[in-house]
């Protein structure tokens, strides 16, 4: 098990590095006039383009009327539609609009513009250690993934697993 000290020291300097980025990026941000809330249910629905408004609750983890709220602010902004299916009108899917992909497609835009900026001004070899961060996380997810009953008290789940409900 991992040294609970080592953890919080990661986690106090992952905070520091988000409040450095926020200095960077903090007027673009603010330009958006999007929830952190509402851009979840964005990226969530973005990938398969629609989703049922049962897997959207599923997958956030939070109530029917939570995400209800939120689809309804999305909605009213022209950035997802809600339709009912035609074989059972009360499976509700969500579907992003145009606008909805493209405000999407543009956070993860700003986001690759930010680190390309950073890594820019790195060396090649501490890029190899940012590359190596990456793929040491993404073992981590797999293993959170693999074996959901057996984490360790105070680790979050992986979105979308049906476990941690």
């Amino acid at each position: 098990m991992a040294d609970r000290a080592l953890i919080e020291d990661v986690l106090d300097r992952y905070e520091r590095l988000n409040v450095r980025l926020a200095d960077v990026s903090g007027p673009t941000f603010l330009g958006l006039d999007i929830t952190m809330p509402q851009a979840k249910v964005l990226y969530l629905v973005r990938v398969p383009g629609s989703i049922p408004m049962s897997d959207l609750v599923a997958r956030l983890g939070v109530t029917v009327p939570t995400v209800t709220g939120i689809v309804d602010h999305l909605v009213e902004r022209g950035l997802v539609v809600r339709r009912v299916t035609p074989a059972d009108r009360r499976r509700v899917v969500i579907e992003i609009t145009p606008a909805g992909v493209d405000l999407i497609d543009g956070l993860r835009e700003l986001n690759a513009t930010q680190l390309r900026g950073l890594l820019a001004v790195l060396d090649d070899e501490e890029i190899r250690v940012v590359r190596s961060f990456f793929d040491v996380l993404d073992r981590g997810l797999a293993r959170l993934a693999a074996t959901p009953a057996d984490l360790p008290a105070g680790a979050a789940r992986p979105a979308g697993d049906a476990g941690s409900r």
